[in-house]
C-alpha cells in the first residue's frame, strides 16, 4: 500500500522503505492473518517475525556496531506507517523502538550491544515492563530491586513487583523492566534486564479490544546477575523517558497509517455502493463528511511531522516533549474519528464482525490508550509548553 512519507520531503532511503516494506506486506493484503491472532497467543506470527528481521525492521534503529542499520526515528515512521496500514500484529513498536532505544542507552556497552545484536537478528524479542497502573508513564512504582543479594550468593540482586500493560509480552523472551531500591536512602530507578525463563517470572496475559495481547508480569524473588542492571539513577530516568517519546510518535505513525487504509476503504466503497440509482459518493453530505476527515489525516501528519523533527534535533528539551504530546493527542483522535466515521458510511454492514472496516476502529482504539490518552497528552502538552517559555 502505498502512502505519503511522513517527515516532508522523503529521502532515498525512505523510498526504498516504503516501497520494501509495501511489497512485504501485500502479500497478505487481506484482515485474514490478522483475524487468525485475534485472541490467540503469542498474538502474532513469529515466523513473520523472523522475515521481518531478515528484511531488517528488526534492526532499523540498532547501532550498526551491534549489526543493525542506524537509521533515524523518521525512517522508522515510514516502517510503521505501512504495518499500521496493514495492521500488522507484530510487536515492531514495543520490542524494535521501545526496548531497542532503552537498550541503545544502558550503562554497559558491552552487555547491551549483545542484546541489541539480537534483537536485530530476530533471535530475541525484548518487551518494556515499565508501566504498573493506568496513567503510569514514568516507569517509577512498587516494584523493587535488592542491591545487596543474598548472603550465599552476594552477586544476585533480586526483584519483586509487578508490571501491567506490557505490550508484546506473550511472545518476548526478555523483559526491560523497571524498578526502584529497596532501601529508602537509595530510591533512585534501576533498569534490568530479566529473560523471561527466570524462576518466580510469571505472566497472564490480557486480550486487548483489537484482539492483540498485553500482559501483567509478577516477579516473586526473581534472582538475576547485578551485572543485568542496565542502568541506574538519573541515567536510568533519562532513557526511559526518551525512550518512550520515542515509541509514542512510532505509535501517532502506526494510527496515521490505519485512519489513511481506512479512509482509503471508506471512499472505495463509496464509489461502488449504489443507491437511489447512484453511487453514495456522489451525495454532497457524504463528500463534505469525507473532505473533513481528509484534512484530519493531513493534520496528524504534520504534527508527526514537527514531533519528528523536534526529537532529532533536541530530545530531551520541554518543547520537544510538548511536540510529542501534540501529535499523540492529535493522532489519538483523528484515528477515533476516522474510523468512527468510516463505520457509520459502510452503513449496517460496517457494524458487522465480517467487516474489515471495525478492525481498524479496535486498533485505533487500543493504540489511543497505549503510552498515554488524549487526555493525558493534552496535560502534558501544557506543562511543557509552560516550562519551555520559561
Amino acid at each position: 500500500m502505498s502512502a505519503d512519507l511522513p517527515s516532508g520531503q522523503p529521502t532515498d532511503v525512505q523510498r526504498m522503505l516504503a516501497d520494501s516494506v509495501a511489497s512485504f506486506i501485500g502479500r497478505d493484503s487481506d484482515m485474514t492473518r490478522v483475524r487468525s491472532w485475534r485472541g490467540r497467543a503469542p498474538g502474532f506470527d513469529r515466523a513473520v517475525w523472523a522475515d521481518m528481521a531478515a528484511l531488517g525492521l528488526t534492526g532499523l534503529l540498532v547501532p550498526e556496531q551491534a549489526g543493525g542499520s542506524g537509521l533515524e526515528l523518521a525512517d522508522m515512521a515510514v516502517v510503521a506507517e505501512q504495518l499500521g496500514a496493514a495492521l500488522s500484529p507484530e510487536p515492531l513498536i514495543p520490542c524494535a523502538v521501545l526496548a531497542v532505544r532503552t537498550l541503545a542507552g544502558c550503562d554497559d556497552a558491552e552487555q547491551g550491544g549483545v542484546l541489541l545484536a539480537q534483537i536485530a537478528s530476530g533471535e530475541t524479542l525484548a518487551s518494556v515492563a515499565f508501566q504498573e497502573c493506568a496513567g503510569d508513564l514514568q516507569g517509577q512504582g512498587k516494584t523493587t530491586v535488592d542491591m545487596h543479594g543474598q548472603s550465599a550468593s552476594p552477586e544476585l540482586i533480586s526483584l519483586n513487583g509487578e508490571k501491567q500493560f506490557v505490550m508484546g509480552a506473550a511472545g518476548a523472551d526478555g523483559f526491560v523492566v523497571s524498578a526502584s531500591a529497596s532501601e529508602a536512602s537509595a530510591a533512585d530507578q534501576v533498569l534490568a534486564w530479566v529473560p523471561a525463563d527466570t524462576p518466580g517470572v510469571s505472566l497472564t496475559p490480557q486480550v486487548m479490544a483489537d484482539g492483540r495481547l498485553t500482559g501483567t508480569l509478577r516477579l516473586d524473588a526473581v534472582r538475576i546477575p547485578a551485572s543485568n542492571i542496565i542502568a541506574r539513577g538519573n541515567h536510568a530516568t533519562s532513557i526511559l523517558n526518551r525512550a518512550l517519546d520515542e515509541a509514542t510518535v512510532m505509535v501517532c505513525a502506526e494510527m496515521l497509517g490505519l485512519m489513511g487504509a481506512a479512509l482509503h476503504m471508506t471512499l472505495e466503497y463509496l464509489r461502488t455502493r449504489n443507491q437511489f440509482g447512484r453511487a453514495i459518493g456522489s451525495f454532497q453530505s457524504l463528500q463534505h463528511r469525507s473532505v473533513d476527515l481528509f484534512i484530519q489525516q493531513k493534520l496528524s501528519r504534520a504534527s508527526l511531522a514537527d514531533a519528528l523533527s523536534a526529537l532529532a534535533r533536541a530530545p530531551q528539551d520541554a518543547a520537544t516533549v510538548a511536540a510529542v504530546s501534540r501529535a499523540k493527542a492529535r493522532c489519538n483522535d483523528a484515528a477515533a474519528l476516522i474510523t468512527r466515521q468510516a463505520i457509520q458510511m459502510h452503513g449496517a454492514i460496517g457494524y458487522t464482525e465480517d467487516s474489515d472496516v471495525g478492525l481498524f476502529a479496535k486498533r485505533a482504539l487500543t493504540l489511543s490508550a497505549w503510552l498515554g490518552n488524549s487526555a493525558f497528552h493534552r496535560r502534558r502538552f501544557l506543562q511543557m509548553s509552560a516550562a519551555s517559555d520559561n
